[in-house]
């Protein structure tokens, strides 16, 4: 089942078959997604295909920076008929939203979405609402235009389960869908697969994957290894392992297995800690980047070398 999805995402999203599979890695973890990368390379593209293949509700927030927390969370309006105050639910009600160019929206605007992502719900004058379940925010941040943006604390960082960039497809992926998708758009005639109460089920399933003590063992060390390296200044939280925990249960349940390997711990070890990671002075001298340390940081961690099935 989780194949097909894939498989049917690859229609709309050509070459992307490894972005695809952490997106629902993040889905299926009850996480959310920071995607980094310029405009034009499928970031809309790809929140619309998972809430339509899943059957799930679908909103897409501009970051500008006249955006207020309302516009986001929706408010209190004055009812003539009843002339009473009733809250009106705003586009973060929905089960997928993407929240496009995250860092042109001020603080105040980025720090609505704070309860939203960690505590599934909304609070308004005392009350609190609860957001659609399953819930992903998909968040997408230009790395190139920094002129008029407010740079994402490390507090909201954390909230996001993984960070990665699509990238432009190689020649043949691009010839591909230039040839696909010239004449008109898909996306519109996409048949849902799946709907919100079996993705429910799928979480569920995830959370029954095994993650033996060797494995979890390992996955902490390489947490803890983030606090001691010399070109790091803030490392992982134990937030993070946690997180870290309930991604690697889902990627090994998308490949097709009932178990976590170290290969888990090991494939989601840039996409879920480097963007978490505060570099120090030293990295900034060499012009190293967090993907890059948190890449050389496996090396010297131990790997387990018995077997975890």
């Amino acid at each position: 089942m989780l194949e097909h999805v894939i498989n049917e995402a690859e229609r709309f999203i050509a070459g992307k078959r490894e972005q695809i599979k952490l997106a629902l890695v993040a889905l299926l973890a009850g996480g959310h997604l920071l995607l980094n990368d310029v405009p034009g390379v499928a970031k809309t593209r790809l929140a619309r295909v998972l809430a339509g293949l899943i059957g799930m509700s679908f909103a897409r927030i501009q970051g500008t920076p006249d955006l207020l927390p309302g516009d986001v969370t929706g408010g209190l309006i004055y009812e003539p008929q009843s002339g009473q105050l009733s809250f009106r639910p705003g586009p973060i009600f929905h089960h997928v939203i993407l929240f496009d160019e995250i860092n042109r929206a001020t603080p105040r605007t980025q720090a609505a979405l704070l309860e939203a992502m960690e505590e599934r719900q909304v609070t308004d004058s005392g009350q609190s609402h609860p957001v659609p379940s399953p819930f992903i925010v998909l968040a997408t941040q230009n790395p190139i235009e920094m002129e008029g943006t407010f740079p994402l604390p490390e507090a909201q960082m954390d909230r996001f389960l993984l960070s990665f960039g699509l990238g432009y497809p190689d020649l043949q992926d691009e010839r591909e869908l230039v040839r696909r998708f010239s004449h008109a758009d898909e996306v519109k005639d996409i048949v849902a697969i799946w709907n919100p109460g079996q993705v429910t089920q799928l979480m569920k399933r995830v959370a029954d994957v095994r993650l033996d003590d060797a494995v979890l063992a390992y996955l902490v060390d390489v947490v803890r290894a983030t606090r001691q390296h010399p070109m790091i200044r803030l490392g992982a939280s134990p937030r993070a392992a946690v997180q870290y925990a309930r991604a690697v249960r889902a990627h090994a349940y998308v490949a097709g297995r009932d178990f976590v390997t170290p290969d888990d711990v090991q494939a989601l070890a840039v996409p879920l800690l480097a963007h978490r990671m505060v570099m120090g002075a030293e990295a900034s001298v060499s012009g190293s980047t967090s993907a890059e340390v948190v890449s050389s940081l496996l090396n010297t961690v131990p790997v387990p070398v018995e077997d975890v099935r």
